[in-house]
């Protein structure tokens, strides 16, 4: 009897296979030279923005400005490490620093955005050739306005979260409604970019796992380690790279 059940059982999972039953996705790994093809022939490019377009993580320098840098660091590592979902980490970041409207804006006149080396020079090499380019980022909106201002870029291709505010200028929370503001948000953002606008070989660029999950429905994922190197970016990523100028490099290829 234990033998015709376990038959049967093995029949099952051989007519209908595991990913299915379980609505697995069918990921698709690129290799290297698969990612770079695709780069050089990018028809959008969306990048990550803190430890990836700046030096730093906007929420953990907010946090340093209100007093509160060493709490915050340590749950901003766990979600970009992928140890815990990304809206918790969120969520607990937000209710340490308690940002009021007034702390923000005194955040962004003292803190202008510190952005890595040769970002300035590829976002340009890529608006030349008329690929858009998006800041897809688990930041806020506020906060990116000047970032995209500089690059050049429109506001409207910021996608990022927003804070809520009371309407005394006190802290009320974040838009959940914002696909950025959990795991997967990311992954949310891109689909809905290639649906509206057709691209065909859309590559998503950043340093964290959250980043990484965007691919697929990206075509291409490029892991940076420019500022920070994530260990499970760097050993998963099909590109991963530490110089912005590699990039460029590449599309000149």
């Amino acid at each position: 009897m234990k033998r015709k059940t376990f038959f049967y059982f093995f029949l099952f999972f051989q007519i209908i296979p595991l990913r299915r039953l379980f609505h697995l996705p069918i990921i698709k790994m690129l290799s290297q030279d698969q990612c770079k093809k695709v780069w050089r022939n990018a028809d959008a490019v969306c990048f990550d923005v803190d430890s990836t377009v700046l030096k730093d993580e906007a929420l953990d320098e907010l946090a340093k400005f209100c007093g509160v840098g060493e709490l915050v660091i340590e749950w901003t590592n766990k979600a970009m490490g992928g140890n815990v979902s990304f809206r918790e980490a969120l969520n607990e970041r937000l209710k340490i620093v308690q940002p009021t409207r007034q702390k923000v804006a005194d955040f962004l006149s003292q803190h202008p955005p510190q952005f890595t080396p040769g970002i300035k020079e590829l976002v340009s090499s890529l608006s030349k050739r008329g690929i858009p380019v998006y800041l897809v980022s688990g930041g806020f909106q506020s906060i990116l306005v000047p970032v995209a201002e500089q690059l050049g870029l429109p506001v409207e291709n910021i996608i990022a979260n927003r804070i809520k505010f009371y309407y005394n200028g006190d802290y009320a929370g974040f838009d959940e409604n914002q696909p950025t503001s959990s795991s997967g948000g990311k992954k949310v953002v891109v689909e809905t970019l290639k649906n509206k606008h057709g691209y065909k070989n859309l590559v998503m660029i950043g340093d964290g796992a959250t980043d990484m999950e965007a691919c697929p429905p990206a075509d291409g994922f490029i892991g940076f380690g420019g500022n920070i190197i994530r260990e499970k970016v760097k050993q998963n990523a099909p590109w991963f790279v530490t110089d912005m100028q590699e990039l460029i490099n590449e599309m000149k290829e």
